[in-house]
């Protein structure tokens, strides 16, 4: 019997069928971003960690996922540090220690400092963040706590970032 990764299969690299291996290729493949690294995707054999040995489960979905995720991390119109600062807030929010782990050291590479990233884990207010980020912020709290962003916050966040870019902060928490 295979190996369990929490309720999933740990998938094998060498026992890949031809769509998750092309799954996997491509997510051993893309880019990483700056400051990442300290957690690895794989372990020693090759098995993938957390989110990316799930997508494996159904590749189909796993590879349209894998590229929404690489738009997110590479493509939108936020900046590194709100991108950073909507992860590690979801996480603290969220309690989920796999993703607070794999950003905290992307948050350091893109120049949160330890203040803010305290902030941020014990949802304390952080007053050197700029208007924007403090809005980044704002709005994964409303989505995470009241699952919707309310008139006037909407109104100051497409005020500060403009409808694109919060759109993609949406869709990235």
């Amino acid at each position: 019997m295979a190996e369990r990764y929490g309720r999933l299969t740990w998938f094998e690299p060498d026992a890949l069928d031809p769509d998750q291996r092309a799954l996997y290729d491509d997510i051993t493949q893309t880019r990483r971003l700056p400051g990442a690294g300290l957690l690895p995707r794989s372990d020693e054999t090759g098995r993938l960690y957390g989110p990316f040995n799930a997508l494996l489960v159904s590749p189909a979905f796993g590879k349209a996922f894998h590229a929404a995720g690489n738009e997110l991390r590479h493509h939108a119109t936020y900046t590194p540090r709100c991108r950073e600062i909507a992860i590690l807030e979801l996480a603290a929010l969220r309690r989920c220690g796999f993703e607070w782990r794999a950003h905290e050291p992307n948050g350091r590479g893109i120049g949160l400092t330890e203040d803010e990233l305290t902030a941020i884990r014990t949802g304390a207010p952080a007053p050197t963040l700029d208007r924007a980020e403090t809005l980044v912020r704002e709005v994964t709290q409303s989505l995470v706590r009241a699952r919707d962003i309310d008139d006037a916050l909407h109104a100051a966040a497409v005020a500060a970032l403009g409808e694109r870019t919060l759109f993609e902060i949406v869709m990235l928490v």
